[in-house]
């Protein structure tokens, strides 16, 4: 047996990515309990301890290290080297070698701190080759439509294994045929080898429990998802168990993506070989990047990995420099963007504006309280880095120059290296207002409809984004509204909205009436208009399109209920894609 303080190094690494994996799998397959008896707020709270568990295996595993190694064998580089091939040999039977790769990197980056970024020491880059042999493993369930769509779909819903019976399986069937007749294409629709295809794990999140797939037909494929949720306003059956119904059928492209949208909470779904299932995935949102599909499933930190690495290859093919971000400057972050990696970098700026009154301390809990929280499609997911360098020629000199004035404690030069102590990625958007200036007048209701509806079901999940002006908000591709500056955030609960007295006048923010006091939490939504949109008639066409949002009992009622305990509804599709009428 091999005993040399490497291979006990590589041992004692793999134990901890092991008690990691074996805890991360329990919270997920719990997932279809608490889908089965409806326990909403035990899933929050699963979500956060999952997000919250990587870290904490890392710190233990890390403590391990410390009282099992010296100090000065931990620091040394080589014994590293010897252990990284040990490692790779003793993951390689593993279904999740890739996920292994990135525990042991963590581990590297707590010792070094986050120096020393070489493929010898770690694996920058996978020693899984991209060729490998499958697992073998059958990812899909399959069958033959046959010229019965409502069969297929029949098939589709008892095979889920959701324990919880349907509430009217002909019915959710029959409108799921007819939704399939009107929007497949008609190739697939009359093709004699159309055939339905999904993968045996199910998708949960929040209250819903997702299958996914595809339906082909005619040599050609559309991506498939069936939303199953709770039966709304109806009795159990005579177990006490809740029913369910069959919520829509999706099957473009751009839906399916919004389902796994950046934007969005973790699912928690049970799969045996991770980067099958995300290459799986990909066939069915090509678009998607590995990393972002790695975190839609709950592996977030591999999805870092995934992100870093083509980050990497996009810098060396040199087809553009890092530049300041269009748009409005920050009054707390440093934004610059590399526009063919689609990714935005924010860093804290060493001096705020005088307008902004937090801390560097404060503004970093701000994005991690997003981190852990459910985002519910509207708050961009971000990555955060330590010690990022890059050679200096990759830079704009003006961007350059402009990091290094408002951030140089965290921007420094090392020969022709740029070293960012600690930076945030999120995936580039269209700044709001840029859009608004860009784009036609359908695009433009369509989005003021939006960005209202981004407010609103923040809101609904106990988040209010302090600072709701134009700039802080970006759109996708597929038109969606995004918050994703994160300094002022803070829960729904802690505010205090209140109306203006009628006797206050028009002077009380500037002390006019010196009896009218307003404290650090209070918030005036009949104030709201003249601080998000400086174009009146956009602002006369906002408040038609959300009145509500400018009336203090609208928001005094989203914190009642939330205070109640009700877990408020947000869907990731349009509700005039619900077959909600018929469900009720």
């Amino acid at each position: 047996m091999n005993t040399t303080p490497a291979y006990r190094l590589a041992a004692t690494i793999l134990h901890g990515f092991e008690a990691y994996r074996t805890r991360f799998k329990a919270i997920t397959l719990d997932a279809q309990r608490r889908f089965q008896e409806g326990a909403w707020r035990e899933s929050q709270q699963a979500s956060i301890a999952r997000i919250n568990l990587y870290q904490q295996q890392v710190d233990d595993a890390v403590e391990r290290l410390k009282r099992t190694f010296s100090n000065e064998l931990l620091t040394h580089c080589e014994v590293w080297r010897e252990a990284r091939s040990h490692y790779a040999e003793l993951i390689r039977p593993r279904l999740d070698v890739e996920l292994a790769e990135t525990f042991f990197n963590s581990l590297f980056c707590a010792i070094f701190k986050h120096r020393h970024i070489r493929n010898e020491w770690m694996f920058v880059i996978s020693s899984r080759k991209e060729a490998a042999q499958r697992s073998g493993i059958e990812l899909c369930r399959r069958r033959s439509i046959d010229g019965d769509w409502q069969a297929a779909l029949r098939w589709a819903l008892e095979g889920a294994a959701l324990h919880n019976p349907f509430a009217d399986m002909a019915r959710d069937t029959r409108l799921g045929a007819a939704l399939l007749n009107k929007t497949l294409p008609g190739t697939i629709w009359q093709a004699k080898d159309a055939a339905i295809e999904l993968l045996h794990s199910v998708f949960y999140r929040n209250k819903g429990a997702y299958l996914v797939g595809r339906v082909t037909g005619g040599g050609e494929q559309v991506p498939l998802v069936l939303p199953v949720r709770h039966q709304e306003h109806a009795e159990q059956n005579t177990e006490g168990v809740p029913r369910l119904h069959l919520d829509t059928v999706l099957i473009t492209p751009d839906d399916v993506a919004i389902i796994f949208s950046f934007s969005r909470a973790y699912f928690q779904v049970d799969v045996a070989v991770p980067n099958e299932c995300v290459g799986y995935l990909q066939r069915l949102m090509p678009h998607k990047p590995a990393g972002e599909l790695y975190a839609a499933i709950g592996f977030f930190k591999h999805g870092k990995t995934e992100f870093f690495r083509a980050l990497n290859q996009q810098v060396a093919k040199r087809e553009d420099v890092f530049i300041i971000a269009p748009g409005v400057r920050g009054m707390v972050m440093a934004v610059f963007v590399l526009p063919s990696a689609r990714t935005v970098f924010k860093i804290i700026k060493d001096t705020f504006d005088p307008a902004k009154d937090v801390t560097p301390d404060i503004v970093r809990e701000k994005y991690h309280l997003v981190k852990r929280h459910d985002r519910v499609g509207r708050m961009a997911d971000t990555q955060e880095f330590s010690n990022f360098t890059v050679h200096n020629d990759h830079f704009d000199p003006e961007c350059l120059a402009h990091l290094l004035e408002v951030a140089p404690s965290t921007v420094t030069l090392k020969g022709e290296k740029v070293v960012i102590k600690h930076c945030y990625t999120e995936r580039m958007m269209t700044p709001l207002n840029i859009y608004l200036e860009q784009c036609d007048d359908e695009a433009q209701l369509a989005v003021l409809k939006d960005y209202g509806d981004a407010i609103k079901q923040m809101a609904a999940a106990n988040i209010f984004p302090g600072d709701m002006l134009l700039k802080n908000f970006g759109v996708t591709r597929q038109g969606r509204v995004i918050f994703y500056d994160y300094d002022e955030v803070c829960y729904l609960t802690e505010c205090h909205f209140r109306a203006i007295p009628a006797a206050s006048g028009d002077d009380y923010l500037s002390g006019g009436n010196e009896s009218f006091s307003i404290g650090p939490n209070d918030i005036f939504p009949e104030e709201f208009g003249p601080f998000m949109f400086a174009n009146p008639e956009r602002l006369r066409v906002f408040k038609q399109l959300h009145p509500e949002l400018f009336e203090v009992r609208y928001w005094q009622g989203l914190q009642q209920a939330i205070v109640d305990g009700r877990i408020i509804d947000v869907y990731p599709y349009g509700n005039e894609q619900r077959f909600v009428d018929a469900a009720q």
